[in-house]
């Protein structure tokens, strides 16, 4: 017992602030309560598995209805963290767990402050904690690969962060939650999953949060890389990965230690008939930057593009040109011109386009560096 509790001790890593944090129950069977330095609480330490943090925001995946058989039309984030945890008590064969309720909300009500918050949380008390191995984030999937690509662009210690969410609320028949808990756990506590970047973990499926995208609004089966493909899988809760560690082309770490909040940064929608007293819109409520989700390779109405010109030289807002096809390239070559500096967002979509954007503009970076960051992402 001694030798036990010393090796707790042994476990504790320097920290100081404690997040929100709620203690799970004891039990005859369950009767270690560890709390470490950073003020998580682990219902067991077992000193031979490793340590994973859960950060809850809600969605889905702690959705609820009254109706087992109701897929739509439920309330997203009416279950704790705690109770997710509880509902998968096999976690505890693979990892100490401790719960961070971050919010409780459905995705769409996600902010890049609660982002910022999320991504130095993640920071302090799994990066900075040597007794750590990984972090999993559960997230409503609506706008699901937004955060997991704040999160691969703002947290860069080499230890896994996994997001994970549902498709089914927790009160449903054969809901997907529990299961892809399990799993976003079993692989943010894997050493195989070191050094990947962040990745989605859901329906057996491990994809690079850098490129994957929700294809359906409806089925298990949504989110995937499409051209680019997964990283790995998962059978029977093993981890298997297709191969070494490898870094996506043109990713880039950013620090936000200093950053205290994101810019404004609007999407536009291009489309037959396009006004463009939509992007001046834009720039008069306030953008600081604008990404158009533009037809086929990015494009837009000659009009359109004479009013693009018009912001980025006299307004000085960066404008980003990506695709409404949500997969494929926006190269360089089909949007420039001699007139005005064009951006093209390459292969990242145009959620994916906006989160970076507003990355680089919280670092204050002008025109021609913003220019520079998204052409690694890019063939010309």
């Amino acid at each position: 017992m001694f030798a036990y509790i010393n090796l707790l001790y042994l476990l504790i890593a320097v920290g100081s602030a404690s997040p929100i944090v709620y203690p799970r129950t004891t039990n005859d069977t369950n009767p270690f309560v560890f709390t470490n330095s950073n003020g998580l609480n682990f219902t067991q330490m077992n000193a031979t598995l490793p340590n994973v943090t859960i950060f809850a925001t809600g969605g889905t995946i702690a959705g609820s209805s009254s109706s087992t058989t109701a897929t739509t039309g439920y309330t997203s984030g009416a279950v704790g963290i705690l109770t997710l945890i509880d509902a998968v008590p096999a976690i505890l064969n693979i990892s100490n767990v401790a719960g961070v309720q971050i919010s409780n909300v459905g995705s769409e009500d996600v902010t890049s402050t609660l982002l910022l918050k999320m991504a130095k949380q993640i920071n302090e008390f799994v990066c900075g904690d040597p007794t750590m191995a990984g972090a999993v984030v559960t997230h409503g999937t609506d706008v699901l690969e937004e955060t997991a690509f704040f999160l691969d662009a703002t947290v860069n210690c080499g230890k896994p962060v996994i997001i994970v969410g549902a498709m089914r609320p927790s009160t449903a028949i054969s809901a997907d939650g529990p299961y892809n808990l399990l799993e976003a756990v079993t692989v943010a506590a894997s050493p195989l999953a070191k050094d990947r970047g962040a990745m989605v973990v859901m329906n057996d499926r491990i994809v690079s949060a850098y490129y994957v995208t929700k294809t359906n609004a409806n089925t298990l089966d949504t989110f995937k890389a499409i051209e680019m493909g997964n990283l790995g899988e998962l059978i029977s809760d093993t981890p298997y990965f297709f191969y070494p560690p490898v870094k996506p082309t043109g990713k880039k770490a950013y620090s936000i230690a200093n950053v205290t909040s994101i810019p404004r940064v609007d999407i536009l929608f291009a489309y037959e008939d396009m006004h463009n007293d939509t992007l001046y819109n834009a720039v008069l409520s306030g953008a600081k930057g604008i990404v158009i989700a533009g037809a086929g390779a990015g494009g837009v109405s000659t009009s359109f593009n004479y009013a693009i010109e018009d912001v980025i030289n006299n307004y000085g807002i960066p404008i980003v040109q990506s695709t409404r096809a949500m997969s494929g390239e926006v190269p360089t070559s089909d949007i420039s011109t001699d007139s005005a500096l064009h951006i093209a967002s390459g292969y990242l979509n145009p959620m994916k386009s906006r989160v970076l954007l507003g990355i680089l503009l919280a670092h204050n970076k002008n025109m021609t560096q913003i220019a520079k960051a998204f052409a690694g992402s890019t063939d010309d």
